[in-house]
């Protein structure tokens, strides 16, 4: 039989062994926060972490709520692309368009107070407070061509490129302004971010040659 002093001993070194995992998994938590920038709720609970965990360290002052279920660290360095980063991983089949993307390329004037986001058009809407959205419903080919990839705060965010972001300025010109698509244009051919053949092509894409021929006619 155990005695009292042998049973006493053994909850000590149970109560040592719970706060040790405690202590890990936080260390884990801040470790993926580390590598990835931003971190869910998902993530973590995929890596056999219980959520609650972000929570204590939330209240502990070593992580920052930025949203439903995504947090970073408190000392992080934010750049301005930093709500894209927030889309990005809120969204991950989301690709930032129009002006959004131009502002990502430094194109044009645009200073958008909301993230542009391009999605299926099948997919259900983003349930995202902050940052605010601006969701577009794009399909085919306009959907899934021109798309680069970048490290922003350690997240992969997808922009679509120069040229596709022209294209559906122009597709969507109703919607942002063609001043904004034309200033975009010529931005992009006097200061040869794009070639005329990328445009062409994403032209095309986007199904409006006949719309910005004249325009690049009347520039080239």
């Amino acid at each position: 039989m155990l005695s009292c002093k042998n049973i006493d001993s053994f909850s000590k070194m149970s109560i040592i062994a719970q706060m040790k995992d405690r202590n890990n998994k936080k260390e884990q938590i801040l470790e993926l926060v580390r590598d990835s920038g931003i971190v869910t709720t998902a993530e973590v609970r995929s890596h056999g972490i219980h959520h609650e965990y972000l929570r204590q360290l939330r209240a502990e002052g070593k992580l920052v709520l930025l949203g439903r279920g995504r947090y970073m660290l408190p000392d992080a360095e934010v750049t301005a692309n930093h709500g894209l980063a927030q889309v990005a991983k809120a969204i991950p089949k989301s690709v930032i368009c129009l002006l959004s993307a131009l502002r990502f390329h430094e194109i044009g004037t645009q200073a958008p107070h909301e993230a542009w986001i391009a999605i299926d058009r099948r997919a259900a809407r983003p349930r995202v407070k902050h940052p605010k959205l601006r969701v577009m419903r794009f399909s085919g080919k306009a959907l899934t061509e021109g798309i680069e990839e970048h490290d922003v705060e350690g997240v992969l965010v997808k922009v679509y490129n120069p040229a596709k972001t022209v294209a559906d300025c122009f597709k969507y010109r109703n919607k942002i302004g063609l001043d904004v698509a034309l200033e975009a244009l010529r931005e992009v051919i006097r200061n040869r971010i794009c070639t005329t053949d990328e445009l062409w092509q994403y032209a095309k894409v986007c199904r409006v040659t006949n719309t910005v021929r004249p325009y690049m006619q009347a520039i080239v």
